[in-house]
């Protein structure tokens, strides 16, 4: 058992959960089954919205409910990607937002830009927020607007990576007080073991997380996370327009891992770096919604160095128990 006011005590005291662990929301893998067999075993199952309306075709509040009823009544969390890009779509994320509490869920966890306005809306639903965090400039700036967490975003990580060594990380964010989550390079219940022996208070897995039977990402994709080391996970800003986190296959290689000059250009300038932004966000979401499927012509799989540590594919519920049998 964790000591009373451990980092541990306080995430878990925080979620809900009785396992410190994140089941990371993962575009388009966050299927419903899969979160919701997150919490059902403990753990907490984080949704990711565009993922949950667009890629799997639920309507909003329903598929909440759908995520609540298949965790069984424990706790689920919600991701807000909170950077301001337009207006119209502060206002769908408010909405998301506002939904997701009168429904109960009452784990934010935002992503990119200012979360103070979340935090706002979080705190007086008796919510809590926790936020992304990938070198100190960022803690610090989330800390200033009132979270309640940070979520380490480490350099093995899947998706948008950060730079730092999760020691290195951890060791930058422990003196801004607030419960510290490693996210990125944990595969296995060793390595989940280790991070929390660091001083982290819980360990956010997205890739560990796509091997499971839950799941609906392609059985090529599962294999390919097996059949994977580290060194084959590599950074391209091809996707989103900053670097993200892929498995290196024949399409990644033949696309190759960085924009042109024009693009890069667009992306730096003040007045075109927001509409690039929008115009990679949605070629990406096409792009990866079609990855998820076996006939995918393109394999273009997002996949953290935790890859190194998966053996199989298994239930969730399995995943969970086994790393919380790590713990003692």
């Amino acid at each position: 058992m964790p000591a009373p006011d451990s980092p541990t005590q306080r995430f878990l005291a925080h979620t809900g959960a009785t396992v410190p662990l994140i089941g990371g929301p993962m575009y388009p893998c966050s299927n419903p089954e899969l979160v919701g067999a997150i919490s059902a075993a403990g753990a907490l199952g984080v949704f990711q919205p565009i993922s949950l309306t667009y890629v799997h075709g639920h309507e909003y509040r329903a598929g909440i409910q759908l995520m609540q009823r298949l965790a069984g009544g424990r706790p689920i969390g919600m991701n807000a990607l909170i950077e301001a890009s337009s207006a119209t779509y502060r206002t769908r994320m408010e909405k998301w937002i506002d939904v997701a509490l009168e429904e109960g869920v009452k784990f934010i966890l935002t992503s990119l830009g200012n979360p103070k306005w979340v935090v706002e809306r979080a705190h007086a639903a008796g919510a809590v927020v926790y936020h992304d965090a990938t070198v100190l400039k960022w803690g610090q700036k989330a800390v200033d607007a009132g979270v309640d967490g940070l979520i380490a975003v480490n350099a093995e990580a899947g998706g948008h990576a950060g730079e730092l060594g999760p020691e290195a990380l951890l060791d930058e964010l422990v003196p801004l007080g607030l419960p510290v989550v490693c996210a990125g390079g944990v595969g296995d219940p060793v390595r989940f073991a280790r991070m929390l022996s660091l001083g982290y208070a819980a360990v956010q897995c997205g890739t560990r997380f796509i091997a499971t039977t839950e799941c609906n990402a392609s059985a090529a994709y599962k294999e390919a996370i097996l059949g994977a080391e580290a060194e084959d996970v590599v950074l391209t800003d091809r996707l989103t327009g900053v670097p993200v986190a892929v498995l290196n296959t024949p399409y990644v290689q033949q696309l190759g891992l960085h924009s042109g000059p024009v693009a890069r250009w667009l992306l730096r300038h003040p007045r075109t770096k927001h509409w690039m932004r929008s115009w990679y966000a949605v070629r990406a979401a096409m792009r990866l919604k079609k990855s998820l499927h076996q006939d995918a012509p393109k394999d273009y799989w997002q996949a953290g160095k935790s890859v190194a540590g998966i053996e199989g594919v298994l239930p969730a519920g399995e995943v969970v128990r086994a790393f919380q049998a790590a713990l003692g």
